[in-house]
């Protein structure tokens, strides 16, 4: 079973992921593919996600289950805790100015 979630895709992504696989939800596709075309699709979206992100699942035999891996701009990074993948949320970028340094005051 092979899972790809993507948003904020640029059209042609979308129309060359619903070449290979099923579009169940908006951004969602699922398939069934051996490892040469799961590396073959997921390289597309990697070449082709621009200013999107893509998350990719797929069964494998370890104590999960599955392996995943993410690409573009997003918060969630997979990291690797004693050889069981987990996601780190990263924070939030700030908008806000920094904050100014406090005045010194004189004596008068």
């Amino acid at each position: 079973m092979l899972v790809i979630v993507v948003e904020n895709a640029p059209p042609r992504l979308r129309g060359r992921l619903a070449v290979w696989l099923l579009e169940v939800r908006s951004g969602v596709y699922i398939g069934t593919y051996s490892k040469r075309v799961r590396e073959m699709i997921w390289e597309q979206v990697r070449a082709y996600i621009e200013d999107g992100n893509a998350v990719i699942g797929w069964a494998a035999s370890n104590d999960a289950g599955f392996e995943f891996d993410t690409c573009g701009r997003h918060r969630r990074v997979p990291v690797d805790l004693d050889g069981f993948r987990l996601v780190q949320v990263l924070p939030e970028p700030t908008t806000a100015p920094p904050l100014a340094a406090p005045r010194k005051r004189f004596p008068r």
